[in-house]
């Protein structure tokens, strides 16, 4: 872990000294090094992260596709979300935004002697150790994005901004970032004040959001995969997480059509599903998407979600104020 974390060091300081920082004093940000040190840090994440959906899921999608993808456009409108999402542009936007905000909050906390929580310091010798902690975190975070997840199906104006993901019929690689920009922006900001009130390294808490991403374009790909009866109970699978995207089956529950719930919420680790009763390990390769999207109300309407990343975002705020 040592050697890794010091390889990507020496590669974010070379490309921030060698680029980044002489742009950002062409163009008068010189007041703003440390956050375009830090964008640094994700622009590199992402580039690899990107460079490895090419060169590994590109050809499995290729390979064994689940189905015939018909909608390019929608794909490439996926494409957006995960280039604003990897490449840093997100990130930045946060630095400006929710990062001041609560570096304020827990420096004050601190600053009357309520100190952050450690879990690198539980157990002196063991929990120290970088792979420890880091699976420790892993765990730990992986806690809170399946609650997190499964409220945004189970509580309406949430379920409003999460349909932008759900909403898609022809999933690929590239549509794990696909989500409104608000709900994304509610997710960071539980990781981060959770990584801060944990005491998570910056170089972990990165790697802990580059694992995980890599693993969801995974989940998310066009790819006809199943990790065995053993397998699928230790790491979410994308035939797991398909079941999650199906129609009827993952954004509902079995009270009715109407009624929201679902199946394996769990991003990383379907422990959670088992252990509260919402894990579905059913072998069948449903088609993606809502409901709503196939089926006509009472008038003969269908529910439409957006054709592009614009119509995607607003039409999820006009659902946020109907369901609020």
């Amino acid at each position: 872990m040592h050697w890794l974390l010091d390889a990507f060091a020496r590669s974010q300081e070379a490309l921030f000294e060698s680029l980044v920082q002489p742009l950002m004093f062409a163009l008068g940000m010189g007041n703003l090094l440390e956050d375009g040190f830090a964008a640094t840090g994700w622009l590199i994440v992402g580039l690899l992260q990107i460079a490895c959906m090419l060169l590994l899921l590109a050809p499995l999608e290729r390979l064994r596709p689940v189905q015939t993808i018909l909608d390019r456009k929608a794909v490439r409108v996926d494409v957006i979300y995960t280039l604003i999402h990897r490449l840093g542009l997100f990130q930045v936007a946060m630095f400006f935004t929710i990062l001041p905000v609560t570096d304020t909050v827990f420096g004050t906390l601190r600053a009357n002697g309520m100190g952050t929580w450690h879990v690198d310091q539980l157990w002196p010798g063991v929990t120290d150790i970088p792979l420890v902690s880091f699976a420790i975190y892993l765990v730990v975070f992986d806690f809170l994005d399946y609650w997190l997840h499964r409220a945004e199906h189970q509580l309406k104006p949430l379920w409003a901004l999460h349909a932008v993901h759900h909403a898609q019929r022809s999933m690929t690689m590239w549509s794990d970032n696909r989500d409104h920009l608000l709900a994304s922006a509610l997710r960071t900001l539980v990781m981060v004040v959770a990584a801060q009130a944990i005491g998570v390294a910056p170089g972990q808490f990165i790697g802990l959001v580059a694992l995980t991403q890599l693993s969801e374009s995974l989940q998310h790909a066009n790819v006809r995969l199943s990790f065995g009866r053993i397998g699928e109970r230790l790491w979410v699978s994308p035939r797991f997480h398909r079941l999650h995207h199906a129609i009827g089956i993952g954004h509902e529950s079995a009270a009715g059509k109407s009624t929201l719930g679902g199946c394996n919420f769990g991003v990383l680790l379907p422990w959670w599903d088992m252990l509260f009763g919402t894990a579905n390990f059913s072998s069948q390769l449903e088609p993606t998407g809502i409901r709503d999207q196939v089926e006509p109300d009472a008038q003969g309407r269908l529910r439409d979600y957006g054709q592009g990343f614009f119509s995607q975002q607003w039409l999820g705020l006009r659902r946020l104020v109907g369901a609020a």
